[in-house]
Order: structure tokens, then sequence, then C-alpha cells
């Protein structure tokens, strides 16, 4: 099969495209013919080896975690899902190996849901990883309800753009921190923005004047202070970048597959509400260019990398 990966840990230089061997399917796996993938800031910061400590890794890596396909035969134990099926999936294992940028992924089926009718597979690639995020912090972490106000950090980006929209849904009045820029690209997805920088904490304020219920931050270092200074009870900040929000009493997260959580969300994308935003595509040769613009920090929603 055609993949990218790399036998050593660097930036997007040490991806190599070519041949690699299919991947063997697992009992509770099942072979997912890859037409679309996304890029996450955790795809570059595992490749620049800052996992190390916590994944095993065996190269060469194919790298990538978020995947778009079609089903093409199930393991020895697999009735979830049949030949043909669409499917999306946030494919993380036990060790940093066999990911998603490939022609073929096997996929545990735990790591997968129905592919929403509604999306393209380059749209739905950009949802596991980050609506997952998102969703996991905000209905299960912070428990966001129906009449709050919640505090979005970077709610343009990936997953803050999915987090907005999951926040209304939950029934929140959503704050969203954002370049000005992007300020109409938010107010679209529903959310009320505002700019961040010096003086964040009284522009919040003058917003919400008795405080937010809740705050995701997506940014860290400044974000996790202004979100101590505007939160009603420290308990309700979570972080997905920053375990300096621990100390304060908040909650330091890490995404996990969920094959529940991804069929809800992809009946809220299918229900028509959310959409996936996709910044840029780069073909599977191109995935290097893919995470160098990734890297940048200023995308406007997901970068997906289309396989042929």
């Amino acid at each position: 099969m055609k993949a990218v990966s790399y036998r050593a840990y660097g930036g997007p230089e040490v991806l190599e495209y070519g041949e690699l061997p299919d991947p063997k399917v697992g009992p509770d796996s099942v072979l997912v013919e890859v037409r679309a993938a996304s890029v996450n800031p955790v795809d570059w910061k595992a490749q620049a080896g800052h996992l190390n400590s916590l994944l095993d890794v065996v190269f060469p890596v194919v790298p990538g975690w978020d995947v778009a396909g079609v089903v093409v035969r199930g393991g020895l134990d697999t009735p979830e899902f049949e030949e043909g099926d669409e499917v999306v999936g946030y494919v993380r294992k036990d060790t940093l190996s066999g990911g998603t940028f490939a022609q073929y992924v096997a996929a545990p089926v735990r790591t997968l849901a129905h592919k929403p009718a509604s999306l393209t597979f380059e749209q739905a690639a950009g949802l596991p990883l980050a609506g997952l995020t998102a969703y996991q912090a905000l209905a299960k972490a912070l428990r966001v309800r129906e009449g709050e106000t919640l505090l979005v950090h970077a709610a343009s980006g990936g997953v803050g753009s999915l987090a907005v929209q999951i926040g209304r849904h939950l029934g929140a009045r959503v704050i969203g921190t954002a370049s000005p820029r992007n300020h109409d690209f938010v107010r679209s997805l529903g959310g009320e923005p505002v700019a961040y920088g010096d003086g964040l904490t009284d522009r919040v304020r003058g917003l919400a004047p008795d405080g937010v219920d809740a705050a995701f931050d997506l940014v860290g270092g400044e974000a996790v202070t202004v979100s101590a200074d505007v939160v009603k009870n420290p308990r309700r900040i979570a972080s997905i970048v920053d375990p300096a929000v621990t100390p304060l009493g908040g909650r330091y997260l890490w995404v996990r597959p969920d094959a529940t959580d991804l069929a809800a969300l992809s009946a809220l994308v299918d229900a028509g509400g959310l959409t996936v935003p996709v910044a840029a595509t780069f073909p599977l040769e191109r995935t290097g260019d893919a995470q160098r613009l990734s890297a940048e920090g200023h995308v406007r929603g997901k970068v997906i990398v289309t396989v042929a």
C-alpha cells in the first residue's frame, strides 16, 4: 500500500512517501480503505518524540489517528461493521505505529462509528479526535448544562470550532476567544467572539459580569490564568494542553477513543447540529506540507489529507 511514514523522530522532513506492507487485521479490528485523514497537533508532536514516555514506538511509524473511509473486510469477531460500511474513527492504538496516513488502516472496532451521511469523507475525517475532545470535555468533564455560560479559548480552531457548536447544542451561551479576523466565523458557529491577548479578563467580564460557569482551554499559559480569574468554580476549568490547570482545581484531559461518543457526534452532525469546518486539503504525498500548515497555529478549522 502507499503510505507516509517515518523511521526516526523529527519534523515534516523525516516523512517518507512510498510502499509499505498492508496492515494485519486483528480479531476485533476491521480493515478500512482510507479516503481521508485529518492532521492534528498530536501527530507532529508525537512524530517529534514528545510522546516517547507514554507510548512504545514501532518504526517505521505511519502517523495519523483520524480516519474516514470504507470497511474492506472484518476481523474474526467484528459484527458491528460489514464490508462496504462507511466509517469514521479515532484510531489511537496502544503503540505508535500503524496510523491513518495510508491507503489502509487496521482499526479496532472500539475506535469506529458509522460515518455521518451528510458529510463528505474530507469533512468526516476532521470529526473524530477534535469532536471527541470537545464532546468529552464539555458533556462529561465539565458537564455543561442549559442556561450556563461557557468560555472556549481558541474558538476558531479545529477543536474550538466544534466546542462552540457542542456547547450551544448543550444549551449554553458560548464566549469564544479568537483573533479579530475570525470573529465573524465564531459568530457563524453560534458563539460570541472576544479578542485574546492583554486585557482578556476585562473583556470577558464585560460580556459576563458575574463570571462564566465553565472554561475550556485549548491554548495554555495565560488562557488558564484568565479562566481561573473569570470562572465561578475553578473545578470547572478543563485544559487539553496545560497541566497547570490541575493545581488550580481544574482538570487536565486526554481524549480517548469511544465508539458510543463518536456515534453520538455522528448523529448530531446528521441532525444538523454540528458542522466540520475544513481549512485546507492536501494529497497523501504532501502530508509534510499539511503538518507545516497545522503547526503554524492559525488555521480556521481542520487540515485534511486525502487518499486517492
